[in-house]
């Protein structure tokens, strides 16, 4: 079997960029465009475009520019959005409560199939179809249903047990709201999500428009 070809993390991190853009031209009943149209809308560089997607196979048509529903679902099947995913949310507090109403409203290929917390007052209590529990049965859980991902929102000193333990169990893909970097197998993908990486480079920009 030939290997996958290794795609910078760069680019992945732009393609649900395009995909959200492209998302929002189909709205509008737009049917083509350009990479020149794109780079206007999106603020990437035309060639820059034209590179990323030709780490796929480019999609595009000399003349005719790119079909934007046609390349909307290649770029959906790239990130893997052409299949569905069973969600354990761990940590039910203020970001874990928002983070599954997020999901819950905007994630259509993404399944909450529980919540966990260790407070025991919350037990047999319920968000939409997923019931929330404690946290003890965690891992039981994720073997039964064979859950896919966990969105780890719990205090940082609890992060890496909950990732030991999900990840024990069989997921494959853990969000992380937690402050702390995770040493996880390498068969586990994660995505670190540092809400203050964001506050402070929005500090260093604010310092060029004052």
């Amino acid at each position: 079997m030939k290997e996958k070809a290794k795609i910078s993390d760069a680019v992945v991190k732009r393609l649900p960029v395009y995909r959200r853009y492209l998302e929002e031209l189909i709205k509008d009943d737009v049917e083509r465009i350009s990479s020149n149209e794109l780079s206007s809308l999106i603020g990437f560089t035309a060639s820059q475009i034209r590179q990323d997607l030709n780490n796929f196979g480019g999609f595009g048509q000399q003349g005719y520019g790119y079909s934007v529903s046609y390349l909307y679902e290649e770029i959906g099947a790239i990130l893997g959005l052409d299949k569905e995913y069973k969600i354990v949310i761990v940590g039910y507090g203020r970001l874990g409560q928002a983070m599954a109403s997020y999901i819950a409203k905007n994630e259509v290929n993404f399944h909450i199939c529980g919540i966990f917390d260790v407070k025991q007052i919350i037990q047999d209590v319920s968000f939409k179809d997923a019931q929330i529990m404690t946290c003890g049965s965690l891992a039981g859980f994720i073997k039964k249903e064979n859950i896919d991902i966990a969105v780890i929102t719990v205090p940082a000193e609890k992060a890496q047990i909950v990732a030991d333990t999900v990840s024990g169990a069989g997921v494959k893909g853990i969000w992380n709201f937690t402050a702390v970097d995770l040493e996880l197998p390498e068969d586990v993908a994660v995505e670190n999500v540092h809400m203050s990486d964001s506050l402070h480079a929005l500090a260093y920009y604010m310092q060029d428009v004052e």
